[in-house]
C-alpha cells in the first residue's frame, strides 16, 4: 500500500519538529545539561515520533477502507497495518 505525500503533510511537519527537538537533545547532552531536562526533552521527541507513526497508520487504514474493493487486498493491507501498529506499541 502506498500513501501520497499530500495526505501526510502534517506528518512531515511533526517529523521535522521532532528532528529539531532531537537536535536540541543532542546539544543539551553536549552542553552537559541536567539529566532531568535531557530526559524530559527526549520523552517529548519520543511522543512526537509515536504520534507521527500512528498518524501514518491511521491514514493507511483510512485509505484501505475508502479505496479497498478487493476483499483479499483489504485483508492483506489490514494485516500489514496491524503489524505496523503493534510495532509502535
Amino acid at each position: 500500500m502506498e500513501l501520497k505525500a499530500d495526505s501526510l503533510a502534517d506528518v512531515v511537519v511533526r517529523l521535522r519538529r521532532a528532528q529539531g527537538q532531537l537536535g536540541g537533545v543532542i546539544q543539551m547532552i553536549e552542553d552537559e545539561r541536567d539529566c532531568k531536562d535531557v530526559v524530559t526533552q527526549l520523552a517529548a521527541v519520543s511522543r512526537a515520533l509515536d504520534r507521527a507513526g500512528f498518524k501514518i497508520i491511521a491514514t493507511g487504514l483510512d485509505k484501505c477502507i475508502r479505496e479497498g474493493t478487493d476483499p483479499e487486498q483489504i485483508e492483506v493491507d489490514r494485516a500489514q497495518l496491524e503489524k505496523l501498529f503493534m510495532s509502535l506499541a
